[in-house]
């Protein structure tokens, strides 16, 4: 692979991305992308789906450095964006400006239509709801099927119960949003199911607005109906809006929770102390993070089109090329992170970059914390032997999915 570092190489010489994972160790990173981060390069060529050939960024700070430069946009219609599909890619063009692919002081307005719903502050006056949604989710388990399949006992309900709520969105369309959002992470859908399923999201989320203006409550959608009624946003720019809070606020966390279970329930020493500690709240935020960071559910993204040449840890760096920063990479950097394989629950893990860095960062992530933090402290107290019913090696992880998780994960108790 003489020169490939420089971007000389043939693309069928450079490495692909992503990488598969190992079935040995699947919570960990690919093997091929950490071999890559092993190298010791912080950026480094790497051919993708399409044959593309995008820098991918594997150094934590380096990342944290790339992820806030103005030479680099979310646009995913700007030349040499590394788009994740191909529905992604066949639906650029005319993809509507929003929060997730503006630059600059457009993004700044997008993200200041949003923000004040998500402060940690907010969120944490949701803390005794989100208690009590977690405790009767559970009573409901132990009173139902022993076994049972955890992603429909609590891991999908209670995202889905909170995001509805701050929305203002009927939980009884669960079964709706939560297929389609199934749609929206595929990473092998169709151009046309890939169109599909986001005008059918955005057509909901359209008539709840409308019937929000007419009798407005204290949730986002009415606030979003407000911003219309004043001139300040149009349907069509509030629809998208809508559409990714509800696919976000509910599908990650509930992956979250069920990857973060399964990993646990394989780290005993790490749980039993998780549990002796569940009422010690900072602790109990602490392994949060340290789990957030393990695990980067985001293991796809973050992608960006360069508009200005650069030069980068002796690499130049083109308009109109791709940059890939490969979260899970920066989560397993062991100068940010020291035996980054180990699960240590007490390790200081809180500038991971589970989220993103930088003006692009999750929105939702103090919400997501905070459920989190509840689940993982009520769970395992409530059910102290709740355990796996299947092997490792037979459960269905998403690789092909924007968002990593279980599909299933069968416990009992």
């Amino acid at each position: 692979m003489t020169g490939f570092a420089s971007g000389t190489a043939a693309p069928e010489d450079l490495p692909g991305f992503p990488a598969p994972r190992s079935s040995a160790c699947p919570f960990a990173p690919p093997p091929g992308l950490l071999a890559l981060h092993d190298t010791g390069k912080p950026v480094i060529r790497v051919r993708t789906w399409d044959g593309s050939t995008p820098w991918l960024v594997l150094s934590h700070a380096a990342q944290r450095s790339l992820l806030t430069d103005p030479r680099l946009s979310a646009g995913i219609g700007k030349e040499g964006y590394p788009h994740t599909t191909e529905a992604m890619k066949a639906h650029a063009a005319e993809m509507q400006p929003s929060i997730n692919n503006t630059d600059g002081a457009e993004h700044a307005r997008w993200r200041r239509t949003l923000t004040s719903g998500f402060t940690r502050h907010r969120m944490e006056k949701l803390r005794p709801a989100i208690q009590q949604i977690t405790d009767d989710l559970i009573d409901r388990m132990l009173a139902g099927p022993n076994p049972t399949e955890l992603n429909e006992t609590l891991s999908l309900p209670l995202p889905s119960l909170m995001i509805c709520e701050l929305l203002g969105v009927p939980y009884g369309d669960h079964e709706f949003f939560q297929e389609h959002a199934s749609v929206t992470n595929a990473v092998n859908k169709s151009p046309e199911e890939a169109a599909a399923t986001t005008a059918a999201l955005r057509r909901y989320i359209a008539d709840l607005i409308e019937k929000k203006m007419d009798d407005p409550a204290e949730d986002v959608l009415s606030d979003l109906g407000a911003r219309i009624r004043e001139g300040d946003l149009s349907m069509e720019e509030a629809a998208p809006l809508g559409h990714i809070l509800l696919v976000a606020g509910h599908d990650t966390s509930a992956n979250m929770i069920t990857l973060g279970t399964a990993l646990l329930l394989e780290n005993p020493d790490q749980l039993a102390t998780l549990r002796e500690r569940s009422d010690d709240a900072k602790y109990v935020a602490n392994a949060v993070e340290e789990l957030l960071r393990y695990l980067t559910l985001p293991h796809l993204l973050a992608r960006r089109a360069v508009v200005e040449d650069f030069e980068f840890e002796g690499e130049t760096i083109r308009a109109g090329e791709g940059v890939i920063a490969s979260l899970p990479a920066a989560n397993w950097d062991e100068e940010a992170f020291p035996e980054p394989g180990r699960l240590d629950l007490a390790r200081r893990a809180s500038h991971h970059l589970a989220f993103g860095w930088g003006p692009h960062q999750c929105v939702g992530q103090q919400l997501a914390r905070v459920e989190l933090q509840v689940v993982f402290s009520t769970l395992f107290r409530r059910i102290p032997t709740l355990r796996l019913t299947a092997p490792l090696e037979d459960l269905r992880f998403k690789e092909d999915s924007q968002a990593y998780g279980l599909y299933e994960l069968p416990v009992a108790w």
